[in-house]
């Protein structure tokens, strides 16, 4: 129960009525001590957590009793020295976990190649691996032909292997409900309300009106086996990985969304491991791990890179952070949904400042919140930039959880230890609240529908102000926000035929609209919202444009389960919101291409056309190249603009359509009110739901359950593979590092602005057919059809090197215009990114990047420090960076370089066309100044990033990847 040689053996100790339970009472660290006793009572909640996982993990080397008594003086240590954090689980999804296993793998081989014995190489703690990323859109209410170009897919041969399931139509005879519509038969090919043609496990589908399990839509099962067959050897590869690796499970397709099914399945909140209790905690590799901050559960986002080190028992290592109290106060309005409260928050926080910061939330307003509207707002906080935001677990925490299938007995123990540990939050307003670094207070009461967009989901903006802000994106000069449009063409209109009838597209048309039950919005209301807007809309008569690209994504088979079991399902499939599948896909940009029709429209008329999801993410290209505005709305906003076919709208004074005898319907005529959620959703989500998940989680489904993998030690690496690549991060591993050397005259691969994200850097998207990947994949005799995305392929690092920096919106300086372009100056060729740097690999020439603020902004994506890494790229020097994105570069062995404050390129007078030397000193210390002289023979100083002792280790052996190699050498 305790690491060998701890100190702290002595604090364990039984817990109260449950004696044969134990914890680490740390409390009683001080015996007498009541000053210790205090402490403890003021520090936030989050900042106990680290205390006691400092305490229990205390081994004298990678913790250490100092480290334990600088958290426990949070108060005047914040923010100046670095303490280490162990985890009590990993949590990956696909496109980030497959690289991570594929690591794993390598590593097991450069062991093996060492001399070392490879069948040690396991992770050392617990990791969950959901597949949840692999979806693509192939089929779609609108779209039932398989689409021309999805993106990519699987050869017809390799489809071609996987059994088609039998329909078996049937009828299921009436009960004699009111309102009752016939038998749902499934033999007339219509597309009635009973209408579906084969049964899917995990989704539990009722005809709402017999109240009787009936088949899934077709379009599931068609984008289910699509995606099965393009992901074979993925799929193949993760089995192989839960076959050989311990402690590594893996969720399958079509169990559910990371997010929910860690918030709904994976979670402990308390962990028992042979009767130790201590608090379930996390580390995922996506920023939107945060999300079960709101269970109580401490938990963010970090790098692969760093996930791995995690899984091999290694902790993370972070500066004692800033806690920013959050006060929340007063009540929502009724018509404000929970991304309303999300949003609004969002706002507070980013003016707050709370980048590289805990936030804690505490106030009369937390209790007033669902563990839902908790989760919600948990999961945005990478958008406001806070590590994580935490909500301590208090009596509301508790009744969610005896909702959701936890027992008596595991409750009562979980509420006297927590109790125990002083992690229990007392909703009494008289029981004291710790002391933060700060307090920001926010009146929910001030809270009003927003959406976010049209590029950022930063930029907010009132539902009321929707129409006048377009028009203002409009004239506004292209940037964050504007398009540039002339003022004589803002009123163009383009007719277009499409199936018959001709329709007329203008600026701010609708030609996306997706509803995603995930991260921000998997709060069952606000999917009740858009469920009970859409019955609404449909009895009054109002329909959807066919010609608008429609999904319906739920997180997982308990949204569909909830949506079916309130009636509301097939009113949103009337609406063409037809379930598409379960899993990531119009978010990550795997949506089917809109119709060729509509494209052209678009393109002929230059129409700014729009699309509005209920994601978290909505960076211009994102879902489509045609697709410049991108809205960030609740979903039952979403349905609304799919009604109105427009942004360019005011709801309160326009209505959004002409329904059933002429009458014209306004969004205030079909918006639920707050009672009527609240009584569906007492209802229909039920604990009941929550067990029949988890049963169905732990079944798994035919088609992964019958999957064939070999069960070698090592991975039989198939030298044909486009998917699955041994990668060469371990090409030079030698037993012993070496020290630090010299940068000298590199030239400067990109020169960058502000705000490039994780998407720029390395696209999860398509693959574009002029990209230096798509040459790759063309060259192995795949047709663009077989292509698939940049997010299925992060198992071959052939693909993933080729696609860095292909994102068609990256802004190089040196090019002028969005295009994944620079100029190699050698040769003063322009030249795709990576043909660039291959050209200076084989001439020898080291190369860096030059960029401004915030560079790495977006999620957490490990291949965008792997792919600058394998181009050759030896340092980034930026104005600043994300931090998850900085702690990457470290990880893999690329130096992070600052410039000094109120520096940049402009100021120093640099253009990017210089050479570039930095010498490194044989001993580096964290923060320390360096000195680059570049080839006019400016000297400048800049900052390197180095946190940590432990970071600048991390960099001495080439990145983390060897660090932890070496350690089985």
């Amino acid at each position: 129960v305790s690491p060998p040689g701890s100190p702290y053996q002595s604090v364990i100790e039984a817990l109260g009525n449950h004696p044969q339970k134990k914890f680490y009472n740390v409390s009683k660290l001080g015996g007498a001590n009541q000053l210790l006793c205090f402490t403890l009572d003021t520090l936030p909640y989050s900042i106990r957590v680290l205390f006691e996982s400092s305490i229990r993990n205390c081994d004298g080397f990678l913790v250490k009793e100092t480290d334990a008594m600088n958290i426990l003086d949070w108060k005047t240590k914040q923010n100046n020295v670095e303490v280490p954090f162990c985890p009590a689980r990993v949590v990956l999804q696909d496109f980030t976990g497959i690289p991570a296993m594929v690591d794993f793998a390598a590593m097991r081989e450069a062991v093996r190649n060492a001399g070392g014995d490879p069948a040690k190489v396991h992770p050392a703690c617990p990791t969950d691996l959901t597949v949840d990323h692999s979806l693509q859109i192939d089929f779609s209410k609108c779209a039932i032909q398989n689409a021309p170009n999805p993106g990519g897919g699987e050869s017809q041969k390799a489809t071609a292997k996987l059994s088609p399931l039998k329909v078996q139509p049937r009828k299921v005879p009436c009960r004699g409900q009111t309102g009752c519509k016939g038998p749902c038969g499934a033999g007339d090919g219509s597309r009635s309300l009973g209408q579906f043609s084969a049964q899917i496990e995990n989704t539990p589908i009722l005809c709402p009106f017999h109240l009787q399990p009936v088949p899934e839509p077709e379009t599931v099962l068609k984008n289910q086996e699509m995606e099965f067959g393009r992901n074979r050897e993925r799929l193949q590869f993760f089995k192989w990985s839960s076959k050989v690796f311990k402690n590594v499970s893996i969720m399958p397709p079509e169990t559910g969304m990371a997010h929910q099914v860690n918030l709904e399945y994976l979670s402990r909140v308390v962990f028992e491991v042979k009767d130790l209790l201590y608090p379930d905690s996390v580390v995922g590799t996506d920023s939107h791990t945060t999300m079960v901050n709101g269970l109580g559960i401490l938990g963010w986002g970090v790098g692969g890179i760093e996930t791995e080190a995690v899984m091999l028992g290694m902790p993370v290592t972070l500066t004692l952070p800033e806690v920013v109290g959050c006060e929340l106060t007063g009540a929502a309005s009724p018509l404000a949904t929970s991304i309303d409260i999300v949003l609004s928050i969002t706002k507070h926080l980013r003016q707050a400042d709370v980048a590289g910061k805990f936030v804690e939330f505490f106030g009369s307003g937390v209790s007033q919140l669902s563990v839902a509207d908790r989760t919600t707002i948990a999961n945005m906080c990478p958008e406001y930039g806070a590590i994580l935001s935490f909500f301590p677990v208090d009596n509301v925490t508790l009744k969610h959880l005896r909702h959701t299938g936890f027992d008596k007995a595991k409750l009562e123990v979980m509420e006297a230890y927590l109790k125990a540990v002083k992690l229990f939050r007392n909703d009494e307003s008289s029981s004291r609240e710790p002391e933060y670094s700060q307090v920001v207070q926010i009146s929910l009461s001030s809270i009003t529908p927003y959406v976010s967009g049209p590029k950022r989901s930063q930029d907010r903006v009132a539902v009321d102000n929707m129409k006048s802000d377009f028009q203002a994106c409009l004239n506004e000069k292209s940037g964050v926000k504007g398009f540039q449009i002339a003022v004589e063409k803002q009123n163009d209109i383009v007719p277009v035929q499409y199936e018959g009838n001709e329709y007329k597209l203008s600026h701010g048309c609708i030609v996306i609209a997706a509803v995603i039950s995930c991260t921000n919005n998997c709060n069952p209301s606000v999917m009740l919202a858009a469920g009970l807007l859409a019955k609404k809309a449909v009895e009054a008569g109002l329909v959807v444009k066919p010609y608008i690209r429609t999904s319906l994504s739920p997180g997982s088979g308990m949204v569909t389960h909830y949506l079916s079991s309130s009636g509301v399902l097939p009113y949103l499939s009337k609406l063409r919101f037809e379930v598409v599948g379960y899993g990531c896909s119009t978010c990550v940009g795997n949506t089917a291409p809109l119709p060729e029709a509509i494209r052209n429209a678009i393109k002929q008329g230059d129409i700014v056309a729009c699309g509005v999801l209920s994601g978290t993410k909505n960076f211009e290209g994102r879902l489509c190249d045609c697709v410049r505005a991108n809205y960030l709305a609740s979903p039952p906003l979403v349905v609304a603009y799919a009604i109105a076919g427009t942004v360019r709208i005011d709801f309160e004074t326009e209505p959004l359509g002409i329904g059933f005898n002429g009458k014209s319907i306004y969004l205030r005529d079909i918006w639920p009110t707050r009672s009527e959620l609240h009584a569906v959703e007492e209802e229909c989500v039920i604990s009941s739901m929550f067990k029949e998940l988890k049963e169905k989680v732990e079944k798994g489904n035919k088609r992964w359950n019958l999957l064939e993998a070999p069960e070698s030690t090592l991975f039989p690496w198939d030298l044909k593979s486009t998917y699955i690549r041994c990668p060469s991060f371990f090409d030079k591993l030698a037993k012993e590092p070496v020290s630090p050397q010299p940068i000298e005259n590199a030239h400067v691969l990109l020169y960058l602005g502000d705000a490039v994200t994780t998407d720029h850097i390395s696209p999860a998207g398509s693959i574009a057919r002029s990209s230096a990947a798509a040459k790759y994949l063309t060259n192995k005799g795949l047709t663009p059809r077989e292509f698939n995305s940049y997010g299925a392929r992060r198992g071959n690092d052939a693909v993933m090197t080729r696609g860095t920096f292909a994102n068609i919106k990256l802004l190089n300086k040196f090019i002028g215009k969005p295009a994944p372009k620079t100029v190699h100056f050698p040769s003063g060729q322009t030249l795709d990114v990576f043909e660039a740097a291959e050209l200076y690999q084989k001439e020898g020439v080291p190369v860096i990047i030059l960029a401004g603020k915030k560079y790495g902004l977006g999620s957490s994506r490990d291949w965008a420090a792997k792919g600058p890494f394998l181009l050759g790229v030896k340092a980034v020097l930026a104005e600043s960076y994300e931090k998850v994105h900085k702690s990457q570069l470290t990880g893999i062995g690329i130096a992070p370089l600052q410039f000094l404050p109120g520096e940049n390129p402009s100021t120093l007078g640099l253009t990017g066309r210089e050479q570039f030397s930095i010498l490194f000193p044989p001993e580096l210390s964290p923060g320390m100044t360096l000195d680059i002289k570049t080839s006019t023979g400016k000297v400048f100083s800049v900052i390197a990033l180095f946190e940590s002792d432990v970071e600048i280790t991390l960099y001495k052996h080439g990145g983390s990847l060897n660090f932890v190699a070496r350690r089985f050498l």
